[in-house]
């Protein structure tokens, strides 16, 4: 289906001779037409485009399973015998590599595309490197969703299993532990998806999604889903236990704190003034992320003769977020004390830093009928991010709590927001990769910096170091 169509044309084939005949309502609804994957037994419906989670009264999709597995097992077993090593050489020589004249193997796992899910691969890569968050969840005790046999050696992913019991923390857990573990090149995060196919529905089909909302919906949902307990421990106990993500953790986005939060939480402080009386209102929002513009100045795309101008840098949009605005017409504040709606201008402070700074970068805007890409080449640097000029009360901050480092930067390569491919690019334990759904591969830094970033994630810098700042 996702490369060349060859099973969707078999349904495709299928239908043409039931238009010539007239078929009664009833029979017209047992027509379904299914296909099976031969590696993961997965069933899926093209008249209803599901994965089929249900069998017939006789068991027959349970038998085509046991067939086929049969058929693995038995068949042509030096065949298979040496099909099997060579699969394990072919996988041993691709994630050996050579780091100091020294060979050390691989053990990142790439995550398989689904159809247009490189959105979420991209994602689950990056948020799997940032330690603090991954950890957390590979800790949380596991959940046995599936109960009784499992026919053959294989289990079945959740779509086996119904409706019932879906939790995306727990899904979300088994991604992070399948990841990094060394023991596959690739991990099909198909239970994952079908969760996220149920708890939101924005992302159900194939076709390509924004990787930042799709970012914000996950978080936001692990978050509610924290909130109400997790495998009988309620979500307090957990937080309690480390007690470093809960200490001196004010930012609570719907309801009380999570690890989502106590992360990726910080407070903005947004003031406004009436340019008419001079009144000030000032409230406190929690944020996740921050979205910032591409100044205008900075997006006209570069002729091959025009290589000298300016370059925009993450400061230049940091700035641009947090400079005082004045607020157009279709914005007038509502002023208490002039009692009508009057010129305004507009500050951002940051309050309170998270300890994860999650920047998304909006690449993606409104004309009248499109929506276009920004794709400008901006700035940003690998270490040493100073936040200490855009906050509330900087003289409260020691000399290195408001510097960060790259963990990951999630790219868009392609025009549109409905198409493209998302990569990403991700640090662990000093290296960096290149994540490409299931492909991974070592790179430099040269090689990220050149990147245009779409999403940044800089982690708070807990040890002194050099004062490499932006």
């Amino acid at each position: 289906r996702y490369v060349n169509g060859h099973a969707k044309k078999h349904y495709e084939d299928a239908q043409i001779p039931m238009t010539n005949h007239k078929k009664t309502e009833k029979q017209e609804k047992v027509q379904h037409t299914v296909c099976m994957d031969c590696s993961s037994y997965s069933t899926y419906c093209y008249r209803c485009d599901d994965f089929v989670v249900n069998d017939t009264k006789l068991g027959l999709v349970q038998k085509v399973r046991e067939h086929l597995q049969n058929l693995e097992n038995s068949a042509f077993p030096s065949d298979r015998h040496r099909k099997r090593k060579l699969l394990e050489n072919s996988s041993l020589n691709s994630k050996l590599l050579k780091v100091n004249g020294s060979t050390t193997a691989l053990c990142a796992t790439g995550l398989r595309n689904l159809g247009n899910t490189c959105f979420m691969n991209a994602i689950l890569q990056s948020l799997s490197n940032i330690q603090q968050f991954c950890c957390y969840f590979k800790e949380l005790p596991a959940v046995e969703l599936r109960n009784g046999k499992t026919a053959g050696r294989r289990t079945y992913h959740t779509r086996s299993q119904g409706d019932n019991n879906v939790s995306l923390v727990e899904e979300f857990r088994k991604t992070l532990c399948a990841l990094w573990q060394g023991s596959q090149t690739a991990f099909s995060p198909e239970s994952l998806f079908y969760v996220v196919w149920k708890i939101m529905p924005n992302f159900r089909g194939y076709q390509q999604q924004d990787a930042h909302e799709f970012m914000r919906y996950l978080l936001d949902h692990l978050h509610l889903e924290l909130q109400g307990g997790f495998n009988g421990v309620s979500r307090s106990v957990i937080l309690q236990e480390n007690s470093s993500l809960s200490a001196n953790n004010k930012c609570c986005i719907n309801g009380a704190s999570t690890v989502v939060t106590a992360i990726f939480g910080g407070i903005l402080q947004n003031e406004v003034n009436c340019l008419i009386c001079g009144t000030e209102s000032r409230k406190f929002d929690p944020f996740l992320d921050l979205s910032l513009d591409i100044p205008s100045q900075f997006r006209n795309k570069r002729t091959k003769n025009q290589e000298s101008g300016p370059m925009c840098t993450l400061r230049d949009c940091l700035r641009s977020f947090t400079d005082l605005e004045e607020l157009d017409e279709t914005e007038l504040y509502m002023c208490h004390k002039c009692k009508k709606k009057q010129k305004s201008t507009k500050k951002f402070w940051i309050q309170k830093l998270p300890k994860v700074l999650c920047l998304h970068l909006k690449r993606f805007h409104w004309t009248a009928y499109l929506r276009n890409k920004v794709d400008t080449y901006v700035e940003f640097p690998l270490r040493g991010l100073d936040m200490k000029c855009y906050l509330l009360e900087p003289e409260n901050s020691g000399p290195e709590s408001c510097l960060y480092d790259l963990a990951a930067v999630v790219v868009h390569h392609g025009s549109g927001v409905g198409s493209g491919h998302y990569t990403a690019y991700a640090a662990h334990e000093g290296r960096w990769f290149h994540f490409n759904d299931s492909t991974v591969t070592l790179t430099d830094e040269e090689t990220v910096v050149k990147a245009k970033a779409y999403i940044l994630f800089y982690v708070e810098r807990q040890a002194k170091s050099g004062s490499d700042k932006l």
